[in-house]
């Protein structure tokens, strides 16, 4: 069987990287070209060293990615750039999974709203599909532009979508209080990445006004049918990889633990890549893999329900969840190249 050809734009970050590690090992793919606009004519390992003599190719430019004959294109770009790429791509004969954000909203106005950026293609915003293969997987596997999640959101969506789906909470006011590696800042340094503030330190930013809010609030509405509410909070953590996020809702009918872990495991032991867990799960436990471990219990004392998602950032919570859409909009084993076990400790 031929294998699928691939390109990744944008191979400088944590992303691009994560892309070809887990992408190498892909049985049906064929990674035909990585692209970085600084770094061009260099080797993919002089950006990125610990794939020397394993993975060699020449950087090209973005602009030279029509000339190759590809199946589909990661877009490992920033916020703002990726909506360049999909406008005057968009008509191509290949698909598009992007990692950023110019597509995971319902509208122009939501993204020009929260992330304070002017918007050049409207019309991707009808076309794309929000890529949560858990909740979106059919519409996935007809889409031609997919929105992969963002991190934060991929661990608060999985946690909380059972509940909205089923009608079991007060929809008005969810709160979502989530922890992340500093890898979710992507790799270039900022002075609040700096190691001597993220050393031996635990600081919250964000408060009222991220961006993944929105992200959060809308897609559990879409996927609920029915309007919700978020209070998002996130935390940066003095470590490198990992999201977990615990989120509180109040029932709106009588409830028990029992009943919530039945629930769970009903819509997600079907599920390749999510893991109804029993104890209380660590960021190790998924870290360098694919997998959201969800936990769910409900405390009869103050009359909420705990629920807690935990990814690898940079996994389920971006290149492996892109790799994931990537197969079922190739018509591929949906666990295809992604059979990674977590590195613990």
């Amino acid at each position: 069987m031929s294998k699928f050809n691939v390109a990744i734009v944008g191979a400088t970050g944590y992303t691009g990287s994560e892309l070809v590690r887990i992408l190498i090992n892909h049985p049906d793919i064929h990674i035909s070209a990585i692209t970085s606009e600084s770094r061009k004519g260099e080797k993919f390992s002089d950006v990125h060293p610990q794939y020397r003599g394993i993975f060699e190719p020449v950087l090209v430019s973005i602009q030279d990615i029509p000339q190759y004959d590809l199946d589909l294109v990661f877009l490992a770009l920033p916020h703002g750039v990726s909506m360049d790429f999909v406008k005057e791509n968009h008509d191509k004969d290949f698909k598009i999974v992007d990692l950023s954000g110019d597509f995971r909203l319902s509208s122009r106005d939501v993204y020009e709203s929260w992330y304070n950026k002017d918007h050049s293609f409207e019309p991707g915003f009808e076309s794309a599909v929000f890529g949560s293969p858990e909740l979106f997987r059919k519409r996935i596997a007809e889409a031609k532009l997919v929105a992969n999640p963002g991190c934060f959101p991929t661990s608060a969506i999985l946690a909380l979508s059972p509940l909205l789906k089923e009608d079991i909470i007060v929809k008005d006011y969810i709160t979502v209080d989530s922890k992340t590696g500093v890898t979710g800042a992507g790799i270039k340094a900022k002075p609040n990445t700096h190691f001597p503030v993220v050393n031996d330190n635990f600081t919250a930013y964000g408060v009222k006004n991220h961006r993944h809010t929105i992200e959060i609030q809308e897609i559990i509405s879409k996927y609920a049918n029915s309007e919700a509410s978020i209070l998002f909070t996130p935390h940066l953590l003095p470590v490198d990889r990992g999201i977990l996020s615990t989120c509180y809702t109040k029932p709106n009918r009588e409830i028990n633990t029992e009943q919530l872990e039945k629930i769970y495991h009903d819509y997600y032991d079907n599920e390749p890549f999510v893991r109804v867990s029993k104890e209380l799960p660590n960021l190790k436990q998924v870290r360098g893999t694919n997998y959201c471990d969800v936990f769910v219990t409900y405390d009869d004392r103050t009359n909420t329900i705990i629920t807690i998602g935990v990814i690898d950032n940079l996994v389920k919570g971006a290149a492996g969840q892109a790799v994931q859409n990537m197969n079922i909009m190739l018509g591929l084993e949906e666990t295809a190249g992604l059979t990674i076990t977590p590195l613990q400790p």
